[in-house]
C-alpha cells in the first residue's frame, strides 16, 4: 500500500510538474470533498490528512471539550477528550477521529473529476507563483514552435510567447535553438498564466552585464545608463564605485572574453562601453568615441548639445543610418547636433554689415574762367555747326535689317523683302514655255 500510494504521487508529481506536497494537498482536498457527501460528516468540522510516509489517510473532526454533550457531532466529553489529549480542559478544541464512510463506484468517478480538475488549477497557480517574482529577470528557455503570430518558448515548467515585437529583427529562430529571454510580464488569463518575454529590451543586456560581470553584480561598477539599438548596437555607460577598480577593464575582462560573452548571447550585436561623467560636455564627448570631439557647446534651457568635430570624423560621429549619434542622445539624454569644423566655419566667417550712407557734397563756389579757356570758347563759335542728329521720324524712314526668327524659319514664314528675292531667282532658273510654231505633235508616234 505504502509504495503503490508513493510511487503514485511521485509518478503525478513528475507528469505535471509539481512539487509532491502540492499534489498530496490536491489529494486531501478531493477526498474531503467526496466525504462530505454524507450527511452526519457535512454537519461537522471536518479535516483530512494523508500521512506522505505511509500513505494513510485519517479523518478527523473538530469538537468542543463539554462537561454535557448535547450535540454528538460538535461536542466531546472531557473523558474521550482525555484520551486525545492529555492536557484537554474544558472549552477546549481537540481533532478526534472517524472513520471515513465507504464510497461507492459514482464516489470514485467523482472523485477522479475533481481531483483532475483540482490538479489543473493547481498547476496554473503554481506556474504564476514561480514565475511572477522573477518579472524583470533573465530565464533559459528553447523555441519549442513557430506560429505565424508569435514563437512558443519552452521554458521547463512552462511555456513563454515571443512576440514579433520583442523579437529582434536580425535574429533568425529555428525550433531547437536555446536562447536567454527577459521576462517581460507575468499575467493570469482564463487559460492560465501568460508570460511575455522579450529579446528586444533594453534591460536585457543590463541584466547579461550583472550575470557575467561579478563587480556589476556586487556594485563595485555600476551601470548609469543604457541605449539600444536591437541587433545593431548598444551602448553602456559605466562608472566605477571601489578605488582601484577601472569599470571598462572589468567589463572587457582578460583578453575581451567578458564582453566577447555579452555579444554572443546577443548574437553579434556590437556593444560600446562609455565611462559615465558628472560633466555632460565630457560625458557627451565620451559618448561619441571614438570620435575626437574638437568642442561642445550646450544649451541648458532647451536641452541640446552642439558638437563641432573635424571633417574627417563627421562620417564617423553619424554613423551608419544615424545610429551613432541617436545612440549617444538616447544614452546622456542632451539633443546633440553635430556639425563639421568647416560648416561652423562658413557659417561663422558671414558678417551682415549695412555701408553707412555718403554725405552730401558741397557745391564748390565758381572761380573766374581762365584766360585761355575763354580763347576756346571764342575757337568754338567761329566753327561751323555740326548736323543735327536725326530725328526719330528719320530713324524710321531708313531700311531695318531684315531679322528671321526661329519660329518663322520652322513655321516656313519668311520677311517680305527675302521672299521676293528668292521668287526672282526661281523665275531665272524656270525653262522659257514654247512658241506655238516649237510645239510638236505626238500623235501617231509610238514609243
Amino acid at each position: 500500500m505504502k509504495s503503490d500510494f508513493i510511487l503514485a504521487v511521485t509518478q503525478l508529481a513528475a507528469e505535471r510538474k509539481l512539487p509532491k506536497d502540492r499534489i498530496l494537498r490536491v489529494l486531501e482536498d478531493t477526498l474531503l470533498s467526496v466525504y462530505k457527501k454524507d450527511e452526519n460528516i457535512a454537519r461537522q468540522d471536518v479535516f483530512l490528512r494523508i500521512s506522505p510516509d505511509e500513505g494513510t489517510v485519517k479523518l478527523f473532526s473538530r469538537r468542543k471539550v463539554v462537561e454535557e454533550v448535547r450535540d454528538p457531532l460538535r461536542e466531546v466529553s472531557l473523558e474521550e477528550a482525555l484520551k486525545v489529549n492529555p492536557h484537554a480542559k474544558i472549552g477546549d478544541i481537540v481533532d478526534v477521529e472517524i472513520p471515513p464512510t465507504n464510497t461507492g463506484r459514482i464516489a470514485a468517478q467523482t472523485a477522479k473529476q475533481i481531483m483532475l480538475q483540482r490538479l489543473s488549477e493547481a498547476e496554473k497557480e503554481y506556474i504564476y507563483e514561480e514565475f511572477a517574482p522573477k518579472e524583470g529577470e533573465l530565464v533559459g528557455g528553447a523555441i519549442q514552435r513557430i506560429e505565424p503570430k508569435y514563437i512558443i518558448v519552452d521554458l521547463g515548467k512552462a511555456e513563454g510567447i515571443l512576440p514579433p515585437a520583442e523579437q529582434v529583427q536580425t535574429e533568425r529562430y529555428r525550433v531547437g535553438q536555446r536562447f536567454r529571454f527577459y521576462l517581460l510580464e507575468v499575467s493570469k488569463t482564463p487559460k492560465g498564466p501568460q508570460i511575455i518575454l522579450s529579446r528586444t529590451h533594453p534591460n536585457l543586456v543590463r541584466r547579461l552585464f550583472e550575470l557575467e560581470i561579478p563587480e556589476v553584480r556586487e556594485g563595485a561598477v555600476e551601470i548609469k545608463a543604457l541605449a539600444r539599438d536591437a541587433g545593431y548596437r548598444t551602448k553602456v555607460a559605466v562608472v566605477s564605485h571601489r578605488e582601484g577598480v577601472d569599470p571598462l577593464g572589468a567589463c572587457i575582462g582578460l583578453r575581451g572574453i567578458r564582453i566577447q560573452n555579452i555579444i554572443n548571447e546577443l548574437r553579434g550585436e556590437k556593444v560600446d562601453l562609455v565611462l559615465w561623467h558628472p560633466d555632460p560636455r565630457q560625458f557627451i564627448a565620451n559618448a561619441l568615441s571614438p570620435v575626437q570631439v574638437l568642442d561642445i557647446e550646450l544649451n541648458e534651457k532647451e536641452k541640446t548639445a552642439l558638437v563641432i568635430i573635424s571633417d574627417a570624423h563627421y562620417p564617423l560621429a553619424i554613423g551608419k543610418d544615424g545610429k551613432n549619434v541617436r545612440l549617444a542622445a538616447k544614452l546622456t539624454g542632451w539633443r546633440i547636433d553635430i556639425k563639421s569644423l568647416s560648416a561652423v566655419r562658413e557659417r561663422r566667417s558671414v558678417h551682415y554689415v549695412e555701408k553707412p550712407e555718403a554725405p552730401p557734397e558741397e557745391a564748390a563756389p565758381e572761380e573766374p574762367a581762365p584766360p585761355e579757356a575763354e580763347e576756346k570758347e571764342e575757337a568754338r563759335a567761329e566753327a561751323p555747326p555740326e548736323e543735327a542728329p536725326a530725328t526719330p521720324e528719320e530713324v524710321e524712314e531708313k531700311p531695318k535689317p531684315q531679322i528671321r526668327f526661329a519660329e518663322d524659319i520652322f513655321a516656313g514664314r519668311m520677311p517680305p523683302a527675302l521672299k521676293s528675292e528668292k521668287e526672282k531667282r526661281k523665275a531665272k532658273k524656270r525653262p522659257k514655255p514654247l512658241r506655238e510654231e516649237e510645239e510638236f505633235d505626238f500623235e501617231g508616234e509610238a514609243f
